[in-house]
């Protein structure tokens, strides 16, 4: 809508001074109606006051919201006045609350090209305080109530009490806003209603209504006999039973009920939309049910096949934000198990739990997570309850009612605030499992003495500190005890007496330092780990497993010898020996010693005949011992050891051996596969990266014919055997990266099932012949020598990933690279347009990052890259790990720089302009980030505001399991933070103290080992998005710094990490060998990593100061375009040294993107009052190049200028792939494209919120004519068509734009995001002169070419300089340097103020660029929207 203008402030302004204090004036318009509080003296239209307005303090302004980014939209600043933002300001404690309509679902997002113009439900904008309560709301619009609904899930009404903007103002505390300002901006931000949205109405949801309740007036007929006659009835499907009442329009009356658990439901083809139902058993009823709809017969077909398949009478009523049981539900006494979980019930009412007794056969009913407060004794009632779960309920106490419940065999109340239990629940003699987890209990409960059932004791989570085991002997019936997590610092085993029935015992994650449980003779499996253990003492008589590590065990002492023992984990101990005990263990099937300081290992060990699996990584042996017999092993990771060599007799003795991991030793050669040419070797994984392996080892690898993976990357191959290699024909994955391969064998083509060769960094020349392998997905030959392709006539559809970079020699046609099209992923380099000196002389660092997908089909791990940012020497830098979601990182990777460009705007104080960073990340994930998330580390190197000339510092943010690492006279420097619930203590402590629930496995709600997170923001308050925050100044002893995942440095230690990157000076070679590694050590997950090479000299001054303007905060740079001429570069020719990778993505990931599911710019916000800080600009590659056009003067701007990598930022596309309507011949050339042929390339990056352009001097400005008579707008006003930055060259306009019409309705984030299609819907909002993909699909087409511009200027894009600007503009023209740059202070739009108030500034001047036209200069008017890619 548009602002309040002059006429009607003034008139309300006029109507507000007439008006006394009880009177009201009501401006009737349609699109505001106001309420106007007495004391708060604020103008507009449609107000009206009265007695409880003026108490309450509030305004509302009701809006038809249309979605955001369309033309129609209502933005920030038509929101309020001029009045309303000045009380707004005044006072922090003031705000505003959006009130949404219920009348729509709210996930229902609306997509596709009609999404801009379909409105959304009309929204009130309520002003208000945060000592407003929600009755002063209600009282002021006539409501009834009002509800709230987090992160789009379950929907609660709010008490009468309740305050909603302090509700609103804690949540954004809680999540990590500290400034009251920037809480109260943050309020108003539309964005935040996918967090936390108010109703003024419970919202409708059509699919809730159906699952819970179906009802209406259709033809009836009972019995299978034409005896009755069909009539209209109400009928009701609702729970386990469908009810017919005897008269047609209601409920009254005699009704007819008919179970339907274990019935029947069928199609009745005699009549159309007809259904029968039959209840189960000998008398057995019928009744036919005539619809008059399909739609109506479909429902109830579907829901009735439901419960008529049940085993049991369950009706699962759980997550439908219920206040109340359905009334119709009480029908159906046949009901055995009700679940409520998830659901906000009441008390009182007609259907609150006082009314549950009225199901007389309830034996099951759950409760939990329902906010209730206080135990309802009402349940106690319910006498034939056999289980009752009431986790998660805020509850203190326990009533003494419990002990009318004598059939209760299960009681949960794991999640509350329980310190004591009644002694009346020691008579419920049946109750065998009790959930007490995640209390506040100090001790283990007396009345369990008196619960003989009781078998297992859930305790885990509490603040039990000691544990007595004497107290143990009065609980002799209990066989499991979890007492983790719960600051355990000591066993007390004073008792003489043992304690005979307890067979199992968990004490992981406490803080026990030693542990003597010989007492506990019949323990047989005993959990200890992520302790503090130094000693640990255990009766071996009964253990069956023992898992201690994780602690500083020095010796174990298990006595007698555990002769039924299977399983035993010392991992990372401080073990130098191994037990003798465990030589002795005749059933031992698994051993774990990972991580220890053992120097040898027993032969008795080796050649036991139980041991399958054994896992000895990570210690200092020097040798393995010979085999003197047949053994059963199957699994043997020797890594990471000093081996110099393996047992002779090793395949043909443990002839069931499997997989063998002997990667990072100093293995020469490997022992044969047999003891003759018919070998019986059943190996199918063999590991042996990182050794001194020759070629003669290829030859000793024939007779394992069922080898299936195969690493020997990191060794000294100088070839590989080709007729050794012809005879692994079941080989499947093949790595011999690192090596110094010339060639790999044309015998590859023999191994039929192969489907991944990773062969990087060897010195190959020829490309393989692994293109006609049916099976084919990832051929990895970076960073080698490649001159030629030679390709077949066609390429087998499996092919995914095809890494082509870093062969500076490598010349690719164009043929070749429209036979590259189908691929998903091609990475090549692109032609640099700088020199290596000048890229080198412009940022004392470079990049380079590598990705591994593992096992999984697709990659999960996105980075962030941006070399130069802005015009200062700075640059960003990202990693993020979304686990087993693809679509968050990928989000986070478009987004997450340009938001960073903003926030420094805003600030100048790292831990703030970082934080804020991330928070308004996760804002703005929308639907995706609701119930997905993403570990996120972001690295933004830059110059110390304090000392414009001063020293570069490194600032480190991150959230989750992403780390980095800095090398500082070659040795590493830990900058970030694990947020792991294992690692860290004090996140543990917090997670505990808002009662979430922690599975066995260190996970919040079983979800995430992690407790903060972009995105999960349903886990709230669990799982935070506020990152940890540090900076580190840089100087002349730090080398590089590297990023990575958890997955990379769960493998890969931070030592081994440095090392590894010391012996490679490549960066991306460094990055790729980290990932190939952490494979070869075992790791099944997405990698990902990003090493930067610094290069700072002494005085940490490598680069001009950063500039300092007057420019108002809060305006990212944005430049005009001008004149440019073509790039010196062959379209068809690609090759480059400069690293810089490109990818050719011809899938398209389709995702229709909603309203509500994220924006990807950053909301603008007013100055905070720090000191300015230098323009920036924030695309993931500076750009000085604009759709493969060169700009005079870029050369030294930065390195990689103008090209695309692997960031979803820009693409070219081939011609394959084009529907546009003419071919290139039919038009003259466009000056400035890249053509030959039929193939036009554009290149182009749709991450920008801001591009500048720098130029030479324009060689016609004295030809220039300004046209006075074709400007569209009179009075001097220029008008912008889209929010889109274009570069003008002899008549023709270029627009920024990404892919073709189909492409782009098939991207998921709308961008090139180069991965399959997402599962999870939509995750980026196109918003319409908001986002510079939508204006892609407004774009001309052309039937060939990647894409084209119109060939003449459309007069609708057209930038008319006005006639009463004409002198000044010559003016400035003739005071232009050499590089043309935007203004240096240009106007602020009315979406980059305050959210939702304005801010004035005086106007700054403006100063146009021009290019060459016919009499007309296109001007780009400076615009940043609220949303933008």
């Amino acid at each position: 809508m548009a602002m309040e203008d002059q006429p009607a402030a003034a008139a309300a302004a006029a109507a507000a001074a007439k008006r006394d204090d009880s009177g009201a004036c009501i401006d009737r318009q349609p699109d505001a109606v106001l309420h106007r509080a007495g004391p708060i003296h604020v103008g507009g239209r449609g107000s009206r006051t009265g007695a409880s307005a003026a108490a309450a303090g509030i305004r509302v302004l009701k809006r038809n919201m249309k979605r955001v980014g369309s033309r129609g939209c209502m933005t920030r600043k038509s929101r309020f006045g001029s009045r309303e933002r000045d009380w707004l300001k005044s006072n922090t404690q003031r705000g505003c609350v959006c009130l949404y309509g219920g009348t729509v679902d709210p996930q229902l997002t609306t997509s596709g090209p009609q999404a801009s113009s379909t409105p959304q439900p009309d929204l009130q904008l309520v002003l208000c305080s945060t000592s407003t309560t929600v009755e002063e709301m209600c009282a002021q619009r006539d409501g009834q109530g009002l509800f709230v609904q987090l992160h789009g899930d379950l929907v609660r009404r709010l008490e009468p009490t309740e305050r909603p903007l302090q509700m609103l103002y804690d949540y954004l505390a809680a999540m990590g806003y500290a400034d009251p300002v920037r809480v109260q901006q943050e309020a108003a931000n539309s964005d935040l209603s996918c967090l936390i949205r108010f109703y003024s109405e419970r919202p409708v949801n059509a699919d809730q209504q159906e699952r819970t309740l179906l009802k209406g007036v259709f033809s009836v007929r009972k019995g299978k006999t034409q005896l009755h006659k069909w009539a209209e009835r109400q009928v009701v499907l609702c729970g386990t039973c469908l009810i017919v009442a005897s008269v047609k329009d209601s409920l009254t009356g005699k009704m007819h009920i008919l179970p339907l658990v274990g019935g029947k439901v069928e199609e009745v083809k005699r009549r159309q939309h007809c259904l029968m139902f039959s209840s189960a058993g000998s008398q057995a009823q019928t009744y036919y049910v005539n619809f008059d709809t399909l739609a109506d017969y479909q429902r109830w077909h579907r829901q009735a096949s439901k419960v008529v398949s049940q085993t049991v009478s369950l009706v699962d009523l759980s997550c439908y934000s219920l206040e109340a049981v359905p009334k119709y539900l009480f029908y159906c006494q046949d009901v055995t198990h009700l679940n409520l979980r998830h659901n906000f019930m009441n008390l009182l009412g007609p259907g609150g739990l006082l009314h549950l007794p009225r199901f007389s056969q309830l034996k099951s009913l759950n409760l939990s997570h329902n906010r209730l407060g206080v135990f309802p004794e009402c349940v106690c009632e319910i006498l034939t309850l056999t289980e009752l779960w009431l986790s998660c309920n805020n509850l203190h106490t326990v009533p003494v009612q419990i002990g009318n419940l004598q059939s209760l065999q299960t009681l949960s109340l794991d999640g509350n605030h329980l310190s004591s239990l009644p002694n009346e629940l020691g008579g419920l003699s049946q109750l065998s499992s009790l959930g007490l987890s995640f209390n506040d209990f100090n001790h283990i409960p007396a009345v369990l003495e008196r619960l003989g059932a009781v078998d297992k004791l859930s305790m885990a989570g509490n603040q039990v500190v000691c544990l007595e085991v004497c107290a143990l002997l009065s609980m002799s019936h209990l066989k499991h005890i979890d007492l983790r997590l719960n600051g355990l610092r000591c066993v007390k085993s004073e008792s003489p007496e043992a304690v005979t029935l307890l067979t199992h015992l968990d004490l992981r994650d406490n803080c026990l330092d030693s542990l003597d449980l010989t007492s506990i003779c019949s323990l047989e499996t005993l959990h200890c780990q992520r302790n503090q253990l130094r000693a640990l003492t255990v009766g071996g008589l009964a253990l069956h497993k023992l898992h201690a590590g994780s602690n500083r065990l020095s010796a174990v002492s298990v006595y007698p010898v555990p002769n039924q023992l299977t399983h035993l984990d010392l991992s990372q101990n401080l073990l130098e020996d191994l037990p003798d005990w465990v030589c002795d263990c005749r059933k031992v099937e698994l051993l774990d010693v990972t991580h220890n300081l053992l120097t040898e290992l027993p032969s008795r060990l080796l050649n036991s005949l139980s041991l399958r699996k054994l896992l000895a990584g990570n210690n200092r042996l020097q040798r393995v011992p010979e085999l003197l017999d047949h053994v059963p092993l199957e699994v043997l990771d020797l890594q990471h050891n000093k081996l110099g060599e393996l047992p002779e007799s090793l395949f043909f003795k443990a002839l069931n051996l499997k997989h063998l991991n002997a990667s990072a030793n100093n293995l020469e050669s490997i022992p044969p596969s047999g003891q003759s040419d018919d070998s019986l070797s059943t190996l199918q994984e063999l590991y042996l990266t990182g050794n001194n392996l020759n070629e003669n080892c290829g030859a000793l690898l024939v007779g394992h014919h069922n080898l299936r993976v195969l690493h020997m990357g990191y060794n000294r191959l100088l070839s590989f055997p080709a007729s050794k290699l012809s005879k692994l024909e079941l080989l499947e994955e093949l790595n011999l990266s690192g090596n110094k391969l010339k060639s790999i064998p044309s015998t590859v083509s023999s191994c039929k099932r192969l489907h991944t060769l990773i062969a990087h960094s060897n010195h190959i020349t020829v490309f393989p012949e692994i293109l006609n392998l049916p099976e084919i997905k990832l051929v990895d030959l970076s960073c080698n020598e490649l001159t030629e392709i030679q390709l077949p006539e066609s390429l087998p559809p499996s092919l995914q990933e095809l890494d082509l970079t870093g062969n500076g020699s490598l010349m690719l046609e164009h043929k070749t690279l429209n036979l590259f099209s189908h691929i998903t992923t091609l990475k090549l380099d692109q032609k640099s347009t700088t020199t290596a000196d000048s890229q080198n002389a412009s940022a004392p660092w470079s990049h380079g990052y590598s990705e591994m997908s593992g096992q999984r089909n697709k990659l999960c791990v996105s980075v962030l890259a941006i070399d130069r940012l802005g015009d200062s020497v700075e640059a960003c830098y990202g990693i993020f790990d979304g686990d087993r979601n693809e679509e968050v990182p990928r989000l986070l990777q478009c987004t997450m720089g340009d938001v960073l460009c903003e926030e420094v705007q805003h600030s100048s104080i790292d831990s703030v302009y970082m934080s804020n960073t991330f928070l308004t990340s996760h804002r703005k994930l929308g639907m995706a980030g609701q119930k997905l998330g993403a570990s996120a580390l972001l690295c933004y190197i830059h110059h110390e505001s304090s000392e414009p000339g001063g020293y570069l510092s490194v600032t480190v943010a991150n959230v989750g399991t992403c780390q980095a690492v800095l090398c500082r006279d070659g040795r590493p420097v830990s900058l970030s933070k694990v947020y792991s619930l294992e690692n860290c203590t004090e996140e543990m402590e917090r997670v505990k103290l808002s009662k979430a629930i922690i599975t066995e496995d260190n996970k919040v709600s079983g979800v995430t080992c992690c407790s903060r997170l972009l995105g999960c923001s349903y886990l709230s308050p669990w799982v935070l998005p506020k990152p940890w925050v540090h900076t580190e100044p840089l100087s002349s002893q730090d080398d590089f710094l590297i990023l990575g995942n958890r997955a990379l440095f769960e493998r890969v230690s931070y030592q081994e990490a440095v090392r590894t990157v010391q012996a490679v000076r490549d960066p991306r070679a460094a990055a790729k060998k980290l990932c190939t590694l952490a494979q070869s050590y075992g790791c099944k997950d997405n990698i990902g990593a990003v090493v930067m090479a610094l290069n700072i000299a002494e005085d940490s001054c490598t680069c001009e100061p950063p500039v300092y303007t007057t420019e108002p905060r809060g305006l990212p740079h944005v430049s005009f375009p001008v004149s440019t001429t073509p790039a010196p570069s062959d379209s068809a020719t690609l090759s480059s040294t400069s690293g810089v990778v490109s990818e050719f993505n011809s899938e398209t990931s389709a995702s229709e993107v909603g309203s509500e599911a994220g924006s990807t710019g950053s909301d603008e916000h007013p100055n905070s009052g720090a000191a300015p800080r230098p323009e920036r600009r924030c695309s993931l590659h500076p750009g000085t190049t604009l759709c493969g056009i060169m700009v005079p003067g870029s050369v030294g701007l930065g390195s990689h200028m103008g090209l695309f990598q692997r960031q979803p930022s820009s693409a070219t596309f081939s011609s394959n792939h084009s529907d546009n309507g003419l071919d290139s011949d039919d038009e003259t050339p466009l000056q400035g494209v890249i053509s030959n042929g039929s193939k036009l390339e554009v290149e182009v990056d749709i991450h920008c919120c801001a591009f500048q352009l720098r130029s030479g001097p324009s060689e016609s400005l004295k030809d220039l004519d300004f046209e006075k008579g074709g400007s569209d707008y009179p009075n001097g006003k220029v008008r912008r068509q889209n929010s889109v930055v274009v570069s003008a060259t002899n008549g023709c306009l270029l627009a920024v734009c990404g892919r073709e019409i189909a492409d782009l309705k098939k991207s998921p984030s709308a961008s090139c995001l180069f991965g399959k299609k997402p599962s999870n819907g939509s995750v980026v909002a196109p918003e319409d002169s908001h986002n510079l993909i939508e204006v892609a699909l407004e774009a001309p087409k052309k039937k060939s070419g990647y894409f084209t511009a119109p060939a003449q200027q459309d007069p609708e894009d057209q930038l008319i300089v006005p006639p009463c600007l004409e002198q000044e503009v010559r003016e400035q023209l003739k005071g232009q340097s050499p590089l043309v740059s935007g203004p240096s202070a240009p106007s602020t739009p009315p979406s980059l103020k305050d959210a939702g108030w304005d801010q004035s500034h005086p106007p700054p001047p403006f100063t146009p660029s021009l290019a060459p036209g016919p009499g007309v200069i296109p001007i780009i008017k400076p615009e940043v929207y609220d949303t933008a890619l």
